[in-house]
């Protein structure tokens, strides 16, 4: 999962917004709860009373994808404290509750029906098959909702916002980068360990696509994500005679992957979606393995990137959750928990914080930056991605955060010739 991008705006103004002086924008925007809309007056809806405005997340805590789903969380509690600590938005504070579905679409579909009537938008969804169940209600409910979750099949809502890069488009990206560095030439096969449903299917639409660009053959194995033993996917690839395999599973079949195919003598590079991955399997046996030959595809910067915007977040995540993974999940998270409050900020300024004047406020902005070096988002068009660029990432142990920078966001040229199929 995106892990999450799972991809991910701020105006060029305000690109010092993840430096946390947040108190101006806050400040700027006061107003009174009514349902009016005369001349110094604030339309209101729901989730938005004098004093509050309600956000909500339908996480990952106890499934999966709990991994991705604390450090999402813990990062976006961390932007609203702050958030709140400068005044909040429209002279209210954000009240930002979190129900655990645990990857569970009916569990998921219980907790909306619970905080979704009493929220103005939803800044985390887990998981794309959640995203599905929940979009009829989302898009009845005008619901500005951000999923951590990259499936192309998610485009084409103009209540949903699907951030950076998709599966599909990391997916081109990684083929080229497989083929400019690892030796992996036309006539080469090539397989795909994919998780069946959506993450899975639209991470395979683009390696289909850069496959039959490049001239390669895709081996395809398909996967439950109940599954949790790969051998026979790394036994089919192995009998093919695979020159690299690309991941688009959860992170514990992405460990079983790498490990069975290391005990096998199957020693190919990996390449990543970025939901197969998470730092914890840095402290397994694997995670030697993926330091040497895992690369994953990302629209999220790493940590250990040295920039006073990255070295601010970074130390103020520690110091409120000391011990904690500071991976991907936790940039993800603070990016997600911003583009929403970003949407509430223009709402104020547009005095409308109805849902409709949340969604509006938030699909004009056309570059969303928060300034630590990833690439802008463009959230006016949503039936395209929000950005085409993908770093290159690898496991890195002694690397704050996990990963190592290995190239830097770029439109692969195979890329440049992809759009997401539409349907």
């Amino acid at each position: 999962m995106k892990q999450p991008t799972y991809r991910r705006r701020i105006t060029a103004a305000t690109a010092a917004a993840l430096s946390l002086a947040l108190a101006a924008g806050a400040a700027g925007c006061s107003g009174k709860a009514t349902g009016g809309g005369g001349s110094g007056e604030v339309k209101t809806g729901p989730g938005v009373t004098a004093d509050k405005i309600t956000l909500s997340a339908l996480t990952d805590l106890t499934g999966p994808y709990a991994a991705l789903g604390k450090g999402v969380t813990q990062a976006q509690k961390l932007y609203y404290d702050q958030l709140n600590a400068a005044g909040g938005v429209c002279d209210r504070k954000i009240d930002f509750k979190v129900r655990d579905h645990g990857y569970d679409p009916q569990k998921a579909l219980a907790a909306y029906s619970e905080v979704g009537p009493q929220s103005a938008a939803i800044p985390q969804v887990i998981g794309s098959p959640i995203t599905i169940a929940l979009k009829s209600r989302i898009e009845r409910d005008h619901m500005l909702t951000i999923p951590q979750a990259w499936a192309h099949t998610l485009l084409g809502s103009k209540y949903i916002q699907i951030t950076s890069t998709t599966y599909d488009l990391d997916m081109v990206n990684g083929v080229d980068f497989l083929t400019r560095t690892k030796g992996i030439e036309k006539g080469d096969k090539i397989g795909h360990l994919i998780l069946e449903g959506d993450y899975g299917q639209s991470a395979v639409a683009g390696s289909r696509y850069a496959a039959g660009k490049a001239g390669l053959s895709l081996v395809e194995q398909q996967v439950k994500a109940t599954d949790a033993d790969m051998t026979a996917q790394v036994g089919a690839f192995k009998k093919a005679g695979v020159k690299a395999i690309l991941v688009s599973v959860s992170p514990r079949q992405a460990a079983s992957v790498v490990g069975v195919a290391a005990a096998t003598g199957l020693n190919v590079p990996f390449v990543a979606s970025n939901s197969a991955f998470a730092q914890q399997l840095l402290a397994t046996p694997v995670g030697p393995i993926m330091e040497k030959s895992y690369f994953i595809m990302t629209a999220a910067p790493p940590f250990s990137l040295r920039n006073p915007a990255m070295e601010k977040l970074a130390g103020e995540y520690q110091m409120a959750y000391k011990g904690q993974p500071l991976d991907s999940a936790v940039y993800s998270g603070y990016a997600t928990a911003a583009i929403v409050g970003e949407a509430l900020k223009k709402a104020c300024a547009n005095k409308d914080l109805t849902r409709d004047g949340i969604v509006n406020a938030h699909r004009s902005n056309a570059k969303f930056d928060i300034g630590t070096g990833g690439t802008p988002m463009d959230f006016t068009q949503f039936t395209r991605p929000a950005s085409r660029a993908s770093y290159v990432v690898r496991p890195d142990k002694a690397a704050r955060g996990g990963t190592s920078l290995v190239e830097e966001a770029r439109e692969s040229e195979l890329a440049k010739g992809y759009d997401p199929p539409q349907g």
